[in-house]
């Protein structure tokens, strides 16, 4: 793609969001913390709001060594989690009305979860969350053969954006946001949240299909076994 000096208007007001939880696997996993805010165009946060939940399960000591929260804590400090949950898709719900783009660091993890502990606690859950602007299926598009991790720590300092306190869902959701605006000074991006919006549809696709080859070719997957493209939400959801 070619660079450009303008970024597009629709980044002058965005969305950010992130979860911390008791793993990686969206469908059974929990939500410990989360983070909700909306950045201006100079990447400052405006409106914020961050969330501790009980998850009602324990927190594995791994997940505990990054995020920083234990099982006690989260007992603690935590609220309920379906009111927690509740909160979120509400708040998220309510950027998406007013057509405030949401940026989320590998989205497609964070909403899918997010809509499985909808789900799990009978609310009503983000069926079709747009326009959602993931940095990290842009970043893989835009500079497709840069060596190296694509971790959002790693791509912060690929682009400049201060990371204070990883793991942190605050921090995280932060400069995830402000990665976003960065890559959109960089790149020419399309004009409109809704046209990147299907854009990332079939770059998410397509990265998922060149890292199923290169696994498979590798033997650390089985051909039968590919990677799950779908986004902003992984397929088979619910």
């Amino acid at each position: 793609m070619d660079d450009r000096s303008d970024p597009p208007a629709w980044l002058s007001r965005i969305g950010v969001f992130d979860l911390e939880t008791t793993g990686i696997d969206v469908s059974t996993d929990r939500i410990v913390s989360a983070h909700v805010g909306v950045l201006d165009s100079h990447g400052h946060e405006i409106a914020s709001r961050s969330w501790i939940a009980d998850p009602g399960v324990p927190i594995p000591a791994g997940a505990a060594a990054i995020h920083g929260i234990t099982t006690e804590r989260a007992r603690r400090e935590g609220d309920p989690a379906a009111q927690v949950v509740s909160q979120i898709a509400t708040a998220l719900q309510s950027l998406l009305v007013q057509g405030v783009p949401l940026v989320a660091y590998n989205a497609s993890y964070d909403l899918s979860l997010l809509r499985h502990e909808c789900l799990r606690h009978g609310i009503a859950p983000l069926d079709d969350p747009r326009p959602v602007i993931d940095p990290l299926v842009i970043d893989k598009a835009v500079d497709r053969y840069r060596r190296g991790k694509r971790t959002l720590e790693v791509v912060c300092e690929h682009y400049g954006v201060v990371l204070d306190g990883a793991h942190d869902a605050s921090a995280d959701a932060v400069a995830a946001g402000r990665v976003a605006q960065a890559i959109a000074a960089r790149y020419a991006l399309p004009p409109s949240a809704a046209e990147l919006h299907t854009r990332q549809i079939g770059w998410a696709r397509d990265q998922a299909e060149s890292l199923t080859e290169y696994f498979i070719g590798i033997g650390r997957l089985d051909p039968e076994d590919a990677l799950d493209g779908a986004w902003p939400l992984r397929g088979a959801v619910g």
